[in-house]
């Protein structure tokens, strides 16, 4: 059997995330802070002997990729792939919006009126749902589009990498929380992922591991 250990980060503080608000797949550039961020893993992370460095297509993504490869002694030696597969969740017609006004319009349909709400009463799966039946153009991503799509990343990965490989991952903030939501609810505590942090998964041919979720205070020995 294959095991692969994956350290997810969340890209850097982004404009839209400054701003509160949606951004899944429009994308915007990293802030001073979401800078500091992505340095801040870099530095955190330099000491793992990386096979090979993903992220999504998305700039932020990118960017953040870059600078925490930067930090590594290794890494012109590191390969670095985008994949479509790890952007973060699709909010069709509320991308770019105010984000307290998406889950207000969001949570009509339901009798709630924020995120917190909708959250803790249907779970991120079906509050996907949710917004999916909100979105007047019907682009917004159901859940079983966003699992089929994540799904087939992590097949991606798992495809090329080799038994004992050591990934980074720079992804999204509630693409990662809802790996963790999927395969380690206990730790999905409410609490949003916050910009540069650090999710460590173990991935076999049929399973992913959950070791640890969202640190900023992580330094790889």
């Amino acid at each position: 059997m294959k095991t692969i250990t994956a350290y997810f980060v969340r890209h850097g503080q982004t404009m839209l995330n400054h701003y509160n608000k949606v951004q899944g797949w429009i994308d915007s550039p990293l802030t001073e802070q979401g800078i500091a961020d992505a340095d801040r893993a870099g530095q955190q992370l330099k000491a793992l002997n990386f096979n090979a460095a993903y992220s999504s297509d998305s700039g932020r993504a990118i960017e953040t990729a870059s600078h925490i490869l930067k930090a590594n002694p290794e890494n012109i030696n590191i390969i670095s792939y985008q994949y479509p597969e790890f952007r973060e969740q699709c909010h069709g017609y509320f991308e770019g919006n105010d984000l307290n006004q998406m889950w207000q319009f969001v949570g009509e349909q339901v009798n709630l009126t924020s995120e917190s709400a909708v959250l803790g009463t249907y779970g991120l799966e079906k509050a996907r749902d949710l917004i999916h039946k909100a979105d007047l153009y019907g682009e917004a991503e159901s859940n079983d589009m966003f699992w089929t799509r994540l799904d087939r990343g992590f097949d991606k990965l798992r495809d090329n990498s080799q038994d004992g490989d050591v990934a980074l991952v720079v992804s999204h903030g509630m693409t990662i929380r809802s790996i963790v939501d999927r395969y380690a609810p206990e730790l999905d505590t409410g609490i949003a992922t916050i910009n540069g942090s650090i999710t460590k998964l173990t991935i076999t041919d049929d399973d992913i591991h959950v070791d640890f979720f969202n640190k900023i205070d992580y330094v790889a020995q």
